[in-house]
């Protein structure tokens, strides 16, 4: 069963900032580049650190409003030192959380949840730079046609790792929602499958109307 990569995902036309960079800098290279966020890398193309619109935006909620309307909200003494900063290294978040490129879209996806990011750079064994993965990124696994995603369920899954005969399971795919139908060897076999199918790229969801053989001794009532 393959699992696309964070390699396969990945954007590797990364626009750069340095530590050095100052504000209107990055303002300007957010606007040419239709991007919300830029890596800051150090001299060796590490990153060490993710300055985005909001952390950019900071600098214009800590200013008073010229109308009288808008209070200036509290800041922590974190936020008011990103708020009164000129240059990328005093501006971004930091540390970088990174991926690595042979990252399953799970492992990417499971890292951005718990770190609250929405965009991860990409780096290889030394740290450095080569590419960046974002949500939307991720989420391109989902655009995966029903027909490839059914092909792998009932070949590479059904057939090959578990050894089913096609005639006995069948794998229906709509939308990227699968419905299993048929009969498997016995009732623990049952969530194996279904968990499998949810494992493959691009599924959305599994229902599995399967029924499971009474000749299985684990099933078979015990004498009294």
């Amino acid at each position: 069963m393959h699992h696309r990569t964070v390699e396969e995902l990945m954007s590797r036309d990364v626009v750069r900032a340095r530590p050095d960079t100052p504000f209107k800098e990055l303002v300007r290279l957010l606007e040419e580049n239709g991007v919300t966020a830029l890596p800051v890398v150090d001299e060796l193309d590490r990153p060490v650190g993710v300055v985005s619109e909001a952390d950019l935006l900071r600098k214009s909620a800590d200013q008073a409003d010229p109308t009288g309307r808008a209070p200036i909200p509290h800041l922590e003494a974190w936020e008011r030192a990103k708020a009164e900063g000129s240059r990328a290294e005093e501006l971004m978040s930091a540390p970088a959380v990174c991926a690595r490129p042979e990252w399953t879209v799970v492992e990417a996806a499971r890292l951005m949840e718990t770190q609250n990011v929405k965009r991860l750079p990409v780096v290889d064994e030394a740290d450095r730079l080569l590419g960046i993965v974002s949500r939307g990124d991720l989420l391109r696994v989902f655009l995966r046609r029903d027909e490839a995603i059914r092909e792998e369920i009932t070949g590479d899954l059904l057939r090959r790792t578990l050894g089913l005969d096609s005639r006995d399971v069948t794998a229906e795919v709509r939308d990227g929602r699968v419905t299993l139908s048929g009969t498997v060897g016995h009732k623990s076999l049952v969530p194996v499958v279904e968990q499998l199918c949810r494992g493959v790229d691009g599924v959305v969801s599994v229902t599995a109307n399967l029924t499971y053989r009474p000749d299985d001794a684990r099933d078979a009532p015990t004498g009294t």
